[in-house]
């Protein structure tokens, strides 16, 4: 790990020096314990880290973020730009991790950030388990709360994308240059177990906060911490933190078998208990958080097209089947990108493209503050390229669109941006009742966008009931037929007949042949949790797909720890995880949609 420490060496020079390392300290680095010297500098400090996080995710296209999307089916792009070409193909291509590798940057920008962030908090953390206080027992223990907060969160991200990473804790030994150890790589399992300790620790001393009386040192946050639209009380960053547990507590699962295995009860209790709102955060372009992915996702040109594999799921004109049976090499092969007409009112409606394109168009909601009326827009305009054409579709993702335009203001990318949505922790509490045989409020938690009415708020299709104020885009719902008192069992189709949603694929192999049925309810609850996830938030389909089992075939599961990282360690040869490495840097299985 960059243990705050600019490391030197080589394969070679660490064969020669056997177990030496040359190791001289950063002067320049922010995270050196010269920063931490005061009470009043580290808690300035602590209070950047959430951000130093966000920009890891969100600040930048140089990071895995692109490379997921195309694996995961979310979004389709060939361009070279941050390995989304190198990630696309079909068969897939393994995360290269030899010396050298084009994508070296994108693939250790979060590893080498999320380990700072973590060992610089540590290091805080140990201040304070030494001795050091802030002023008052109140502010000592929400500057504690803050900080585990922030460390489950690199450990999280860590656990989610890497293979391997060190636990930071702020029980690591100290080097004499002053900086923690936290020893040896560990298994992505017990990265996770240690994000979700620093969750708890974080909501131990949240609570100690919220008992003490209120005064100016207590909770809420300082405004620039989190940059929420909303001032955090102890309560309301209690509900956050819980709502980022259930995410990483589901999500480091690299298969159904280990998804199945997670304790889906304490997954419950944290989204029942997370936020109530949308979790959404002022961004700024200059002066705090972005979204530099969602930025570039919208331009509408090469970098994005909401391919058929997943959204096609919508079709009811009969088109998604017919592109499913066709043998991949030749599906979209034409002049024209796949069409599809759908009961889900989060899609353009009409029963041809110049219909879609006056049902919903994208100058409708390019001024500051508005709700698109649709999630998806039917391009007007010339279709990008797609090769292969399996990627071409007519239509591209629009529901931040005015977000991207105009913020809340008229300044594109300045105003607030949802990273994590009331829905999405709605579909984890409905997994977890599917899975422990509640299909009544799996039901109930999936009708809250399914059913909700379409733009307005009117009936736009049988069964749909009003939104609730509070899910973020009051306006906008699928308006699909409800499933409570109608979905009963965990095998019993969706309702909707010839226009149900979802339409599932089954044996959609590389050789054609696949047929399309009505989904169950858990199909359902995964319709709802994309439709609703997709462009919110890093690495939302990607998670989910390899923990049910969606990625295409040999579809990697994680990336390794960043080849440099391995060299420090004397890893040499295949021990750096190149193409073909050993496990647990494997592939997918076949997906249970058969591609």
């Amino acid at each position: 790990m960059l243990r705050t420490l600019l490391r030197f060496g080589v394969v070679a020079g660490a064969v020669g020096l056997g177990a030496c390392k040359l190791e001289v300290i950063n002067p320049n680095s922010p995270t050196t314990i010269q920063v931490k010297a005061t009470p009043a500098d580290l808690e300035t400090f602590l209070g950047t880290q959430y951000r130093r996080i966000h920009a890891a995710l969100y600040g930048t296209t140089a990071n895995v973020w692109g490379m997921m999307q195309v694996q995961s089916f979310e979004n389709f792009s060939t361009l070279s730009n941050n390995c989304q070409g190198q990630r696309v193909s079909i068969p897939r291509a393994g995360n290269d991790n030899s010396v050298g590798n084009t994508c070296f940057s994108e693939q250790n920008r979060i590893y080498f950030q999320a380990s700072e962030v973590g060992r610089a908090v540590s290091d805080g953390l140990r201040k304070m388990d030494e001795g050091l206080t802030f002023g008052t027992p109140e502010q000592d223990f929400r500057n504690r709360a803050f900080a585990e907060f922030v460390r489950g969160l690199a450990l999280g991200y860590l656990a989610l994308v890497y293979d391997s990473a060190g636990i930071t804790t702020p029980d690591d030994p100290v080097t004499a240059q002053g900086t923690s150890d936290p020893g040896e790589l560990s298994h992505y399992s017990d990265v996770g177990a240690a994000a979700i300790t620093a969750f708890d620790k974080a909501v131990d001393a949240a609570t100690s906060a919220a008992a003490l009386p209120a005064s100016s040192t207590n909770f809420p946050l300082p405004s620039n911490w989190v940059f929420t639209t909303n001032t955090l009380s102890a309560a309301e960053f209690i509900k956050l933190v819980r709502s980022y547990r259930a995410r990483i507590r589901a999500n480091v699962a690299r298969t159904p078998a280990e998804r199945a295995a997670v304790n889906w009860d304490l997954v419950i209790a944290d989204a029942q208990n997370g936020i109530t709102a949308d979790h959404r955060i002022t961004t700024n372009t200059v002066t705090g958080p972005n979204n530099s992915w969602v930025n570039q996702w919208y331009s509408y040109s090469t970098w994005h097209q909401a391919l058929p594999f997943i959204y096609g799921m919508a079709d009811n004109s009969g088109n998604y089947g017919a592109w499913i049976a066709t043998p991949l090499g030749t599906r979209g092969a034409g002049a024209v990108p796949f069409f599809m007409t759908t009961a889900d009112q989060r899609f353009p409606q009409g029963a041809d493209r110049a219909a879609q394109r006056l049902d919903f168009a994208l100058t409708q909601c390019s001024a500051a503050n508005i709700v698109c009326k649709r999630y998806f827009v039917n391009r007007d305009g010339t279709d990008p390229p797609a090769s292969p054409t399996w990627g071409a579709s007519q239509y591209d993702h629009a529901r931040f669109y005015s977000w991207k335009t105009s913020g809340n203001t008229g300044t594109g990318q300045n105003g607030p941006f949802p990273f994590f949505t009331v829905a999405e922790l709605n579909m984890l509490e409905a997994e977890g009742q599917i899975r422990k045989g509640n299909i009544a409020a799996a039901a109930a938690l999936i009708d809250k966008t399914r059913a909700a009415c379409g733009p307005g708020g009117t009936a736009v299709s049988p069964g749909c009931t009003a939104r609730p104020a509070g899910n973020g885009d009051p306006n906008t719902g699928g308006g699909l037929p409800a499933l409570t008192g109608v979905v009963l069992d965990a095998t019993t189709p969706v309702p909707g007949g010839g226009a149900c949603v979802p339409l599932v694929p089954h044996n959609a192999s590389n050789a054609g042949g696949g047929t399309v049925a009505c989904g169950n309810i858990f199909e359902a609850m995964k319709w709802e949790k994309r439709i609703e996830t997709a462009y919110t938030h890093f690495g939302a389909w990607f998670f989910d797909s390899r923990g049910w089992g969606d990625l295409p075939l040999a579809t990697p599961v994680d990336w390794a720890p960043p080849y440099e990282e391995l060299q420090t360690r004397f890893r040499i040869g295949a021990q750096i995880y190149s193409v073909g490495g050993p496990n647990p840097y494997g592939g997918a299985a076949v997906s249970g949609y058969g591609w």
